[in-house]
């Protein structure tokens, strides 16, 4: 099992569990410093890896109407701003190309968003930056697919790889996790990340936004951790309620704590019984 080295944190290959976690979108350049600065906070204590999460546009969503954020260039200085104050290595996601150079000034981890985790080109620009690539499995990919990916990201001579499950389509407004896509995808030799708050998404199940269901979060992330995941991600916020983005299948911040304590105790478990 490959692991891949991110300032002095090890993610993967058999190394205690890392966190992915921030708003969903950059709201404003004060929330997004204050959030980091308390998600530091928290996983200070806990000495947990903790990698800092914004997009800087959700250009995939629901209505035209709908929130997007930012944009690159002015999501870039506030995201450069929070790495630089808060300290914290950043990840984010591109939707175009044309996009991978920019980020890749500021950003540690390029996310590849699920909808387009197919996109040839996409793909190959964010490779090509050398940095290290986040790629989430589409909702209508299959574990063992997720291959024809890597092989993507490999044939420029990127190896620094983290491979994202957030759920699979079942019927209408709904997502189901099948608990096996993560030792599958584990097999291909690269770090495995959960995303408990999107694989609770009920996308679009409110009419012109999606829909979620929050309260089992715990659940299923305490299940990744068990499996032998090797990072997760949460998308957190004070006040889900008045998020401007995936407001319905966040984690309150309050929770993270103490959910964070409980899966550290799972993974040290579940991580020596996979190493005996």
């Amino acid at each position: 099992m490959e692991s891949i080295l991110l300032r002095e944190w090890v993610l993967g290959g058999g190394a205690p569990f890392f966190l992915i976690a921030g708003p969903c979108v950059i709201e404003s350049e004060a929330h997004c410093l204050g959030l980091a600065e308390q998600l530091k906070r928290v996983t200070d204590r806990l000495n947990v890896p903790f990698i800092f999460k914004a997009s800087f546009d959700k250009a995939n969503r629901t209505s035209v109407a709908s929130y997007r954020g930012p944009g690159l260039s002015e999501g870039m200085r506030i995201l450069s701003r929070v790495k630089k104050e808060v300290g914290v290595p950043l990840v984010s996601d591109i939707h175009e190309a044309g996009q991978a150079a920019l980020a890749a000034e500021v950003l540690d981890v390029i996310q590849i968003p699920a909808f387009l985790c197919r996109q040839t080109d996409l793909i190959l620009a964010a490779a090509s930056t050398g940095s290290i690539i986040n790629i989430k499995k589409g909702q209508f990919v299959s574990p063992w697919d997720v291959e024809h990916i890597i092989r993507k990201v490999e044939s420029v001579g990127n190896e620094k790889l983290l491979l994202t499950e957030r759920g699979s389509a079942f019927g209408y407004n709904n997502l189901v996790v099948d608990f096996k896509s993560i030792p599958v995808m584990r097999s291909f030799g690269y770090p495995v990340v959960f995303d408990a708050t999107h694989s609770v998404q009920l996308p679009g199940g409110s009419g012109t936004q999606s829909a979620g269901q929050a309260e089992f979060i715990p659940y299923l992330a305490k299940a990744a951790v068990a499996v032998g995941v090797d990072g997760l991600f949460f998308e957190v916020h004070e006040t889900p309620e008045k998020a401007l983005s995936d407001a319905a299948n966040a984690l309150p911040l309050s929770g993270l704590e103490d959910l964070l304590a409980e899966l550290k105790e799972i993974d040290g478990c579940a991580k020596a019984h996979l190493s005996s």
